[in-house]
């Protein structure tokens, strides 16, 4: 069932049944091969688990974006029918895009001025907005796009050096424009909302989103739309539930599990996917080593770590991050063997990851779901669509809603 009314119905509908789906095979996605050696569900299905683990890194990263396509045995496909199914949304219509300053584009990359253009051209308002507000504005390019028609633009940002920036450029280009610094998690923020105000957000994280919501309905905005993304960018452990409906699932979600959706890339270039998988690699390979260490088969979480780590060899990378949490000194042993086990863990895992990433759509479907529905309760229209092709960016998911009455 495609997703583009404003029916409750629909919504709520479309959200239980995800729900279900989501904690059906909450063991098949929660557990990370990353940091879990062996996962529950090979015993249960332990063909799918030796195909997955005999493939190569390779074969892996060809099947990242679209694991649902793999030709591997069950339940893998019969999983991945009903995930595509559950998970399926329409594209928002586009109007015909306006002839823009061609100056807009300067400063901005290609990828995310196209992000930029399929945003605005897929909204549709009843009414004409009156007065644009860019929700952690960056630069403000977004808000600087949508009033180019001539309506009033403000642009609120934490970063006073994006503020001052934004500010020039808009100057440059002859549009009256706002730009402001603001922490939008401020009580002073719901002073910028108001009946005659449309937020929008492209791609504000977590509970920036979440806050620009809140604040909609609480200022009584009449229209906003928003592509949320980063998910686990929340200040609490775990996700708290924002309709009635999501309130009464079982689902419980930590930020590992947010940042499931988020596990999709199609914008990594060639050397930065290899520093990756470097850096992967040789986490993989400390893995092995500080369990034997502590004599203790679990996961050690350890920091983010500069590039410039992967400079080092591979012994002085283990001893020197062994000293870091503090562990015992390792012993003399075999590096280079040690260094393979990691890379070849990597592939297993890669692979393994494949089953989870099913589920990435769906439970990205039933967070937005749950925005929306907190909407349609408050009496807005929602509509919910893509608004560009995952290869411009896979967070493509977009809520449009609106209040009966005019502005």
């Amino acid at each position: 069932m495609p997703i583009q009314s404003s029916s409750y119905s629909q919504l709520s509908e479309r959200f239980e049944q995800l729900d279900a789906f989501l904690l059906r095979h909450q063991p098949l996605w929660q557990p990370r091969p990353f940091t879990q050696h062996h996962l529950a569900w090979e015993t249960d299905h332990p063909e799918l688990a030796r195909w997955l683990r005999g493939r190569s890194l390779e074969a892996a990263e060809a099947a990242h974006n679209h694991p649902a396509d793999l030709p591997a045995p069950a339940p893998l496909p019969q999983l991945a029918a009903q995930a595509v199914a559950l998970s399926h949304v329409d594209e928002l219509p586009h109007a015909p895009h306006h002839p823009i300053d061609s100056r807009q584009s300067v400063d901005v990359p290609g990828r995310k001025w196209l992000q930029i253009q399929a945003f605005g051209s897929a909204l549709a308002f009843t009414e004409t907005p009156r007065h644009w507000l860019d929700w952690c504005a960056g630069k403000g390019h977004l808000g600087r796009q949508l009033t180019s028609t001539g309506n009033m633009l403000t642009c609120l940002e934490w970063d006073p050096a994006l503020v001052a920036a934004g500010n020039l450029l808009s100057q440059r280009l002859g549009i009256d424009a706002k730009h402001l610094q603001q922490n939008v998690m401020s009580e002073e923020a719901a002073a910028w909302l108001s009946p005659t105000v449309t937020p929008v957000a492209l791609h504000a994280c977590g509970d920036l989103h979440v806050r620009l919501i809140d604040l909609s309905i609480t200022q009584h905005c009449r229209q906003l739309a928003i592509a949320p993304c980063c998910y686990n960018r929340i200040q609490t452990d775990h996700y708290q539930p924002l309709s009635q409906l999501a309130a009464r699932s079982a689902l419980t979600l930590s930020r590992d599990d947010l940042g499931l959706p988020l596990s999709e890339t199609v914008t990594a270039g060639a050397r930065e996917r290899r520093q990756r998988d470097h850096s992967m690699a040789w986490r993989l390979g400390f893995d092995l080593l500080q369990r034997e260490l502590r004599g203790e088969d679990a996961y050690l979480p350890t920091p983010s770590l500069p590039t410039s780590w992967l400079k080092k060899s591979f012994e002085q990378y283990c001893r020197d991050l062994a000293e870091m949490k503090a562990l015992p000194e390792p012993p003399t042993m075999d590096w280079n063997a040690l260094e393979r086990r990691g890379w070849q863990r990597l592939a297993e895992v890669r692979n393994l990851e494949l089953l989870r990433g099913l589920f990435r759509r769906p439970l990205e479907l039933w967070l937005l779901l749950d925005r929306a529905l907190l909407l349609a309760e408050n009496g807005y229209s929602v509509r919910l669509g893509t608004f560009c092709p995952p290869e411009l960016t896979p967070r493509n998911l977009m809520l449009i809603a609106e209040r009966a009455g005019r502005l």
